[in-house]
């Protein structure tokens, strides 16, 4: 993969993440503000805004309005699945979606997802894109949160009502975790590394996607993103830092 051939368009430890691991690879990438004051020069760009809102259409948007139809964009799928995403674009071929959490270093695996209008190599230059960073990939079924993402969000979300409906305190729940079944680490501990407002985009992607109530976010995740809790990086989210 040549060099300048990355630009990172988001905010926060992902976006700054991906552009560290880039620039350690070799990559002359950069990283640009969602604002999108400056054009980006690559031929694949990855955004990494988490939930399906209005302000990641509007990027979404702009950066398909700017760049030349052959630029690839590579869209966090978190939120939405892939083909709603390409849908807010006049060139859906060239969207993909892919799916992962902070910190991406610690993450062997990436997933990716095509949309129902995809061209095949789109797909391919994202693949290659993410192994070029170090990274393993594979092709999934086009739905919010792809496995990892969805799996893991949906144990926080129990384990978040869990301490809501008075079972257990936030620190009982993690270590019952960690030595019951040998997590790495807590379900409610990670969720604060990981940043409970991207935890809260896969759940409420999944229950926009399917209807389905078991996606239904508990109420005491919703209440501490609304309040700016969102772990780790806010200072406070289940646990105070």
């Amino acid at each position: 993969m040549a060099k300048s051939s990355v630009a990172v368009v988001g905010e926060g430890r992902l976006a700054d993440e991906l552009l560290s691991l880039s620039r350690e690879r070799g990559l002359d990438a950069a990283r640009y503000d969602p604002s999108l004051t400056e054009i980006p020069r690559a031929p694949l760009i990855i955004e990494t805004r988490a939930p399906a809102d209005a302000e990641k259409q509007r990027v979404l948007a702009r950066l398909d309005g700017l760049l030349p139809a052959s630029t690839v964009i590579v869209s966090s799928c978190l939120g939405a699945a892939t083909t709603s995403l390409a849908a807010w674009t006049k060139n859906p071929e060239r969207i993909v979606g892919f799916a992962t959490f902070f910190p991406i270093k610690h993450r062997r695996l990436i997933e990716l997802a095509a949309g129902m209008k995809t061209a095949p190599s789109a797909t391919e230059a994202a693949e290659e894109a993410f192994r070029a960073l170090g990274k393993e990939t594979v092709r999934l079924k086009d739905f919010a949160g792809l496995t990892f993402p969805r799996i893991l969000s949906l144990i926080i979300n129990e384990a978040a009502r869990a301490q809501e409906e008075g079972v257990a305190h936030a620190e009982e729940i993690d270590l019952a975790m960690r030595l019951g079944v040998n997590y790495p680490q807590g379900p409610l501990r990670w969720a604060d590394e990981i940043g409970l407002d991207e935890v809260l985009a896969v759940l409420e992607g999944l229950e926009r996607e399917t209807g389905d109530d078991r996606y239904r976010p508990a109420p005491l995740l919703r209440k501490l993103v609304a309040a700016g809790f969102v772990g780790e990086r806010s200072g406070r989210g289940f646990y105070t830092y």
